[in-house]
């Protein structure tokens, strides 16, 4: 009996430790910008994200597809146009590094979108569909929310996590 308990609380550990991928044990996490920068993504596919293949997800809290806090970087290669869509939950945003063209509506709508240098922030209530776009240099932002987050496309041609 006392094995099988030290082998589910491994099993729980471990979870908790790929869950929480960049914060410790107690949970503390410092990271400065360079730190950020450096940081490699375990893959595109994520809830919360776009599901486009120039666009790395690394979660740095929590878990996006469970219910509490978490907070994702999404590392945005230069020129990357992401379509019309909308996320289940409420997240606020930072432009960590490069810079980010942002904007609202059920279309991508170039005359719409605002230029968000580094140290810009900006919401992403539940339901609005929104788009962005990278220009000549990759971006990296910030996304803290509330899951279980998602995607859902505008257009569903425009997903590339759904078969076609």
């Amino acid at each position: 009996m006392h094995t099988i308990k030290l082998s589910m609380l491994f099993l729980l550990l471990l979870f908790v430790t790929s869950a929480n991928a960049q914060s410790d044990a107690s949970g503390q996490l410092r990271m400065t910008q360079q730190e950020i920068i450096n940081t490699k993504a375990a893959g595109v596919s994520a809830p919360g994200s776009s599901n486009l293949s120039a666009v790395q997800v690394i979660v740095i809290h929590g878990d996006p597809s469970k219910l509490g806090l978490y907070t994702i970087l999404l590392k945005v290669a230069a020129n990357t146009k992401i379509p019309a869509h909308l996320h289940p939950d409420d997240r606020m945003c930072t432009v960590v590094a490069g810079t980010w063209y942002f904007g609202y509506g059920d279309v991508f709508d170039a005359g719409k979108l605002k230029k968000l240098p580094v140290g810009s922030i900006y919401s992403e209530i539940p339901d609005q569909n929104h788009f962005a776009m990278t220009r000549s240099e990759a971006v990296i932002v910030q996304i803290t929310g509330y899951g279980p987050s998602g995607v859902t496309y505008v257009n569903p041609a425009d997903d590339p996590g759904k078969p076609k």
